[in-house]
């Protein structure tokens, strides 16, 4: 069972990193730095996009907006951390 929290701890920090990366190709795309009408960069878009999007939007949805800044990406970021950091741990601990 360990090992089993060991590798969903793993994938929660894989998933941390494609969310900072699609912020990251967002802020590029919209900065017009890259090319958002370049194929490889428009599918690699719409795969971060079709990864994040599930959890981005919930949380989306209880925010509140504020100025242009989406704050989603970070409370995700976050709510990721306390599952790395707090609950498998915890959980580990019992088995």
């Amino acid at each position: 069972m360990r090992e089993l929290l060991f590798f969903l701890n793993y994938i929660i920090g894989l998933y941390v990193w494609v969310v900072i990366a699609d912020v990251v190709l967002s802020i590029l795309m919209q900065a017009n730095i890259i090319n958002p009408y370049q194929p490889t960069v428009r599918s690699l878009s719409q795969a971060f996009h079709s990864v994040t999007e599930p959890l981005l939007r919930p949380i989306r949805g209880f925010l509140p907006r504020s100025s242009g800044l989406d704050w989603s990406p970070l409370v995700l970021i976050l709510a990721c951390y306390f599952l790395q950091w707090v609950v498998i741990p915890n959980l580990a601990k019992l088995f």
